[in-house]
């Protein structure tokens, strides 16, 4: 497949203490298979829908425990190094220098201005999803944060967004894009969110009946923490799996509402 552009969230994984419980929470919740996992890179272990990669889970890396599972996303570059010195030059800060992942591509991990932590990818035989807005495959991504002015600032100086704001009182999102279909959304932390939530980018996969969904998450030993709710652009939940990783689970079948406004 191609390249996905400079900007487009390309690759989502997360760490986890318990490796097989993961596996068997997002195998029964989003369909997941799993390819063996590669010792060569710490187990780290690719997720399948239908024989096409969706996500990875990995387990903890050594020096990195302690720290509560999370799912990250990447953003697409054609060129680490230039992407590197524009968020430090915007900034950013780089938490994790460009390194290479054998042959598969390079990375990095930053922090925007107000602490969001985000991975950026430069494929090499490893382009990212090979499936995407399908059940179990990503389909959307929101950057949520408590300084909504910094991050509308450095990402679009970063990755070349255009940035539209949502006309809406009761909510402060704008919506990200590469000059076509919108790629990220931008969420500002409200007074709702606890104080030890951190900033951070929720990730949302696709289901095919959210309110199903919901009900696995809770018997799974998952905890509901919004919705289900109804939107025009379908119905979703967020959610945290047992070992404490929140993500959104959508039904883009179910919609309701009219399309926000956008400025």
């Amino acid at each position: 497949m191609p390249a996905y552009p400079l900007g487009a969230p390309c690759w989502a994984d997360a760490m986890f203490p318990d490796l097989d419980a993961a596996k068997s929470f997002y195998g029964e919740l989003l369909g997941w298979s799993f390819a063996e996992g590669s010792e060569e890179y710490g187990g780290y272990t690719q997720a399948l829908v239908d024989g096409k990669a969706v996500a990875a889970v990995v387990p903890v890396m050594p020096g990195m425990e302690g720290q509560p599972p999370m799912w990250s996303l990447y953003l697409a570059s054609p060129d680490l190094e230039a992407t590197a010195d524009k968020v430090k030059a915007s900034g950013g800060t780089i938490a994790m220098d460009p390194m290479e992942v054998g042959p598969f591509g390079s990375m990095l991990v930053g922090l925007d201005p107000g602490g969001v932590g985000f991975c950026v990818w430069q494929a090499g035989e490893h382009p990212g999803f090979e499936k995407v807005n399908e059940p179990g495959a990503f389909c959307w991504a929101e950057v949520t944060t408590r300084d909504a002015v910094a991050a509308d600032t450095f990402f679009p100086a970063v990755f070349g967004y255009n940035t539209q704001r949502m006309r809406d009182d009761t909510i402060d999102f704008s919506v990200w894009d590469l000059g076509a279909e919108p790629v990220l959304g931008r969420m500002k932390m409200t007074e709702d969110f606890p104080a030890e939530v951190p900033p951070h980018i929720n990730v949302y996969f696709v289901v095919e009946d959210c309110d199903a969904a919901v009900e696995t998450v809770k018997r799974l030993g998952g905890a509901v923490q919004f919705g289900p709710m109804g939107s025009p652009f379908g119905r979703f939940a967020t959610v945290t799996d047992p070992q404490g990783a929140a993500f959104s689970v959508i039904d883009v079948s179910t919609t309701e509402g009219e399309m926000p406004e956008m400025d």
